[in-house]
C-alpha cells in the first residue's frame, strides 16, 4: 500500500532502459496497437511486489507471448480514485486493474467485471484448487464465480526488532494484547537515537488508516454497523478503541504520523526508525530483503493484537480484474493467469529472492523449499493469520456484511475516507477524537438509512 505522491512517472514495461518503478509514480497511459491484443494497459497499486512485476515483464512475459504490458502505478488512495473513475464510467482506458477484497463483491453487483474461473479453468498448468479457499472466497460474486485473479494475499500481523527487545529484555508473547503493545512501546521508545515506540498508520483513508483501525475497533468490542444497520461509529467501544489508538500514535508512535501510510511505516521499520510496526504480513519480504532492509534478520512476528476477540488480523488481497469495458480480453486474461501463476512466483524467487515471492494466495507455496527456508521466520504465521481471519464474524457481536477492515457496501469507500480524515486530525492534534467520531455517525447514520 502507498500513500500520496505528488510524483507521476508512467512505468512502461516494454520501455527501453530501466524502469523507474522505485519513483512509485503515475501517470496516464493509453493504449497502443489498437484492437489486436499484442499491448495491454494495466493499472496496479504501488506496492513493492507490483514494482517487481513492472521489473520482470518484459524479459519474460512480453518476450514468450509478445504482448506487451504497459503499467501505470499509483499510490493506493490515487489508484482507488482512478480505478474507480474509469470502471464506474465505461471509460476502458485499462484492460487489467489491481483491486482488492472490497471491490470485487460491489463491482460485481454492478455488473463492471469479467467472469475469470472460466479462463483459470480453461488453463490446467494455473491450478486453481491450489488457490487458498479465503482468498477465493473474498474474490467471488454472490454467484460463486471468480472475478478476480489474486497477486498476493495477506492478513495483519505486529512485526518488532528482535534486538532491541533484547537490549531490553523484553520478550513479546506469541499471541499479544493490545494493552501489553502499548506497555512494550512505551519502553522501547527512544531505545536508540530517534527511534520511536511503534509505526501506526496515520494516513487518512479508508484502506490506509481505516484498515489497522477497524482491526483493533473489532477486538475492542467495537464496529461501524450493527446486524441491523445500527450505526456505531461513536459508541462506547468504537471510541474506546479510536482513543487507544490515537494515544498509542501520539505518546510513542512514528514522526509525521497524519502523513504515514504503509510506506512509510515500511521504510520507518527497515531502517530502524521504529521498534514495532502493526501492518500488512505482505511487509515481511521487504524487511528480510537485504538489499534494502537494514533490519533483515532482526525482526520477529506475532500475531496481530487483541483484546476482546481470539484474533483480530485482517484479510485482504491485492488481485487483477479485467473490467468489462476491455477489448483485448484474450491478452489480458494471459497476463492475470501468469502473473498469478506458480510460475511467476518461481520467477520472482530465482530472479529477486524467495523472501519476495508474492505469497499468500497458494497452498503449494508454502511446501516450497526455497521459499520455506527464505520465510521461515514469518511464512507460517503468515498462512495462519490469513485462515485464522473471519471476514463474516471479526468482532464480538453480529455484522450486517462481510469484512473484516471493511464493510463491504459501495458507500463505505467515501464513509471510511471521510471518518478517517477526522481522526487523522485527531492524531495531528487539530481536533478531539470525541468530535471526529460525533462526526462521523452522522455520516454512518446517513449511509445506514440506505440499508435498513
Amino acid at each position: 500500500m502507498r500513500a500520496p505522491r505528488m510524483t507521476h512517472v508512467l512505468i512502461t514495461a516494454t520501455a527501453a532502459g530501466s524502469l523507474l518503478v522505485a519513483c512509485s509514480g503515475a501517470g496516464g497511459s493509453t493504449s497502443s496497437g489498437g484492437g489486436d491484443g499484442k499491448s495491454i494497459n494495466v493499472l496496479m497499486v504501488g506496492n513493492p511486489q507490483m514494482e517487481d512485476i513492472a521489473k520482470l515483464t518484459k524479459s519474460t512475459f512480453t518476450k514468450d507471448t509478445g504482448i506487451k504490458v504497459n503499467f501505470t502505478i499509483l499510490p493506493e488512495n490515487e489508484l482507488r480514485d482512478k480505478v474507480t473513475q474509469d470502471i464506474a464510467t465505461q471509460a476502458g482506458q485499462y484492460d487489467v486493474a489491481t483491486v482488492g477484497a472490497y471491490e470485487v463483491p460491489v463491482w460485481h453487483g454492478n455488473g463492471w467485471l469479467h467472469e475469470l474461473g472460466s479462463y483459470a479453468d480453461k488453463d490446467s498448468s494455473f491450478d486453481k484448487d491450489d488457490l487458498l479457499k479465503p482468498m477465493v472466497q473474498s474474490l467471488s460474486g454472490a454467484d460463486g464465480k471468480l472475478y478476480a485473479l489474486p497477486f498476493y494475499g495477506e492478513s495483519s500481523f505486529l512485526m518488532y526488532n528482535k534486538e532491541v527487545m533484547a537490549e531490553k529484555g523484553i520478550t513479546v508473547p506469541e499471541r499479544p494484547t493490545w494493552q501489553q503493545v502499548a506497555d512494550i512501546a512505551a519502553k522501547v521508545d527512544g531505545a536508540r537515537p530517534g527511534m520511536k515506540g511503534i509505526c501506526l498508520r496515520g494516513l487518512p483513508g479508508w484502506g490506509e488508516l481505516g484498515a489497522p483501525l477497524t482491526t483493533v475497533v473489532n477486538t475492542f468490542g467495537g464496529t461501524w454497523f450493527t446486524k441491523d444497520w445500527k450505526a456505531e461509529v461513536n459508541g462506547d467501544k468504537f471510541k474506546e478503541a479510536t482513543n487507544f489508538y490515537v494515544d498509542l500514535v501520539r505518546k510513542h508512535g512514528e514522526a509525521g504520523a497524519p502523513q504515514a501510510g504503509f510506506t512509510e511505516c515500511l521504510n520507518a521499520m527497515s531502517q530502524g526508525k521504529v521498534a514495532m510496526w502493526y501492518d500488512a504480513t505482505s511487509a515481511a519480504g521487504s524487511l528480510e530483503d537485504s538489499k534494502v532492509s537494514k533490519v533483515a534478520g532482526k525482526v520477529g512476528y506475532v500475531y496481530a493484537p487483541v483484546v476482546e476477540t481470539k484474533s483480530s488480523g485482517w484479510l485482504w488481497t491485492w488481485a487483477w480484474a479485467m473490467p468489462k469495458t476491455t477489448k483485448k480480453a484474450d491478452a489480458a486474461s494471459k497476463f492475470m493467469l501468469w502473473a498469478s501463476s506458480k510460475e511467476y512466483e518461481k520467477l520472482v524467487g530465482e530472479k529477486l529472492g524467495w523472501a519476495r515471492v508474492p505469497s499468500g494466495k497458494r497452498a503449494s507455496t508454502y511446501e516450497v523449499p526455497e521459499y520455506k527456508q527464505a520465510a521461515a521466520a514469518f511464512g507460517d504465521i503468515t498462512l495462519n493469520s490469513i485462515q485464522e481471519a473471519d471476514p463474516t464474524n471479526p468482532g464480538v457481536q453480529p455484522r450486517p456484511t462481510v469484512g473484516v477492515q471493511f464493510v463491504a457496501i459501495p458507500e463505505f469507500q467515501d464513509l471510511g475516507t471521510k471518518v478517517t480524515q477526522e481522526i487523522s486530525a485527531a492524531i495531528a492534534g487539530q481536533t478531539s477524537v470525541d468530535k471526529a467520531l460525533n462526526d462521523g455517525q452522522k455520516l454512518a447514520e446517513e449511509v445506514a438509512k440506505k440499508h435498513q
